[in-house]
């Protein structure tokens, strides 16, 4: 018998292109974390700016509204009538050409509260005020109420 050498095979290597490192993963992680929390509050600020803006303009829309309501039947609603009187004829009111809103009920505010409507205002026929976004009176930012001029 003719003796054989055996080869020894090297294993294979891998090929490591295909893939991330944990190091090139962790690195990335970190970035998208500081970019998160450089753009986040920002984020989080301006989110907070349009709701105080869109119940702004929700109020003006009210403001309208009720103007056109007064026109119609020569009075504001009453406080039990509420502003539901906008979008629904209250009794058997003779005049109400409504509804005032566009919507069939009576929107609330970007937070999810209901609008408090008052007969009279303090310094006007009425008053219309959201308390923000903690729905309680007073506070701060964007726990501040937003009251109709």
């Amino acid at each position: 018998m003719i003796p054989t050498r055996t080869q020894h095979r090297r294993p294979a290597r891998r090929d490591r292109s295909g893939g991330f490192t944990l190091v090139e993963l962790l690195v990335v992680l970190v970035i998208l974390g500081l970019v998160m929390g450089l753009v986040g509050p920002r984020v989080l600020n301006y989110l907070t700016s349009s709701r105080t803006r869109a119940a702004a303009l929700q109020l003006s829309s009210f403001k309208s509204s009720l103007d056109l309501f007064y026109l119609d039947m020569g009075r504001y609603p009453s406080r039990s009538e509420g502003l539901s009187a906008l979008v629904v004829r209250p009794g058997a009111a003779q005049g109400w050409n409504g509804p005032y809103l566009q919507q069939q009920t009576v929107p609330s505010d970007p937070w999810g509260n209901a609008y408090q409507y008052s007969v009279p205002g303090d310094k006007a026929p009425y008053r219309i005020l959201s308390y923000g976004a903690d729905g309680v009176a007073g506070g701060s930012g964007a726990d501040a109420d937003i009251v109709s001029q």
